[in-house]
């Protein structure tokens, strides 16, 4: 796809975050002939791919005038020209959104005004248009307080969610916490006030199925019509009930995921790259939407392997090259290799899944989130830190 011009391929990308999500990126701009720049505050696997050009130490994202003022200095002292930014974390969105327009000043930034982006990175947002416009949700409530809170949830079990996932999960490393009676429901309530602020607490209906009924719709959307997608399903992902990380996802196509995403992006009048998740309940046979991601997300690199390269379209997006992919292929995996064997172990133990079904799912075309041949060393060093990542992720038999 080469439509863009030489000075707008040499201004480069600026990837903030070299986890697997970060190489994916930067892979699959270098193949292109694009420059691939990586910020990350700590240890990151993406610093030792052969695609990256440099990779720069910045501030935590947490102190976020520090890191905007990093962004600013860089790009003066490096002389990037118009780099396009691509974010990886919800923070890193929120700082991007809220100073766009300073960044803009020397940056290519695709995340949209804080007036949009909120109403994805707030589900209290998400929740409220969705209902306006008619897309389903989840039974869900926001207590104003503890009596509230037994007063309203007359049914159970239900979970414990944060509203805005970024200031809870990287405390816990929970996105959702079960609670089977009215005990258990005031206890977790006021473990979580301890940690996020009562407004963002919010109390939901459980759907049943697990991951198999857990979907997402997957597209660079903009001026209200989509000009790439994909959609997949999960097999597995990490914890298997209410998961915080995918380790499996396959490609599917299911037109009624398209219409309801379409919809409320529309409304939203969102631009860029976003995975728009639904659960599927089967009491009423009706996709039911669970979260917006305003960035690329975890398993991105699938959408490369199915024919749609979602960085390279959004790189060329921001340089006003024209961008339409019409068809994705289904039936194309995406496995997270350190977390996908441990969660599929524990299945087999709790004899939730036979050995024979696990190799059925490993077969056909597949993209590994990390391993490549042609890109040996990320994988190498995620291997050696592997027993970290399945104590950071909470992986136990």
């Amino acid at each position: 796809m080469d439509i863009m011009s030489d000075q707008a391929r040499q201004d480069g990308a600026m990837i903030i975050g070299g986890d697997f999500h970060g190489l994916g990126i930067a892979r699959n701009l270098a193949v292109h002939g694009i420059p691939v720049f990586i910020v990350d505050p700590g240890f990151c696997i993406a610093r030792f791919s052969k695609y990256q050009k440099a990779c720069f130490k910045c501030p935590p994202l947490a102190n976020g005038e520090a890191f905007i003022d990093f962004l600013l200095q860089l790009a003066t002292r490096e002389n990037l020209g118009k780099t396009v930014l691509f974010p990886v974390s919800d923070t890193a969105v929120q700082i991007l959104s809220k100073n766009r327009d300073r960044l803009g000043e020397h940056y290519l930034v695709p995340t949209p005004a804080w007036e949009i982006t909120r109403l994805a990175y707030d589900k209290k947002f998400t929740y409220k248009l969705a209902h306006e416009i008619g897309v389903p949700i989840p039974r869900t409530y926001f207590p104003e307080d503890e009596t509230d809170l037994i007063e309203q949830v007359v049914e159970y079990p239900v979970i414990l969610k944060p509203s805005i996932t970024a200031n809870f999960y990287p405390v816990t490393h929970l996105k959702a916490i079960r609670c089977n009676d009215p005990d258990e429901l005031l206890r977790n309530y006021r473990h979580m006030a301890t940690i996020i602020d009562k407004s963002e607490i919010m109390v939901q209906e459980i759907i049943g199925g697990g991951p198999k009924n857990l979907y997402s719709f997957c597209s660079l959307f903009g001026n209200g019509i989509v000009k790439a997608r994909i959609m997949a399903v999960r097999l597995r992902q990490h914890p298997m009930d209410f998961g915080s990380a995918s380790t499996h996802v396959v490609t599917c196509n299911i037109p009624q995921l398209e219409e309801l995403s379409t919809r409320i992006l529309g409304k939203m009048d969102y631009y860029g790259l976003s995975e728009v998740e639904f659960m599927f309940d089967e009491r009423d046979e009706t996709f039911k939407l669970i979260d917006i991601n305003p960035r690329t997300w975890a398993w991105h690199t699938l959408g490369a392997k199915a024919g749609v390269n979602f960085s390279e379209l959004l790189f060329l997006d921001m340089h006003g090259a024209p961008v339409h992919v019409e068809t994705f292929e289904t039936g194309v995996t995406w496995i997270r290799e350190v977390t996908d064997v441990p969660t599929a172990v524990s299945e087999m133990v709790k004899q939730r899944l036979s050995f024979g079904d696990y190799l059925r799912t490993l077969k056909g075309k597949k993209e590994l989130a990390v391993f490549s041949r042609l890109d040996p060393w990320p994988f190498i060093v995620e291997l050696f830190r592997a027993p970290y990542i399945w104590w950071k992720r909470g992986c136990r038999m």
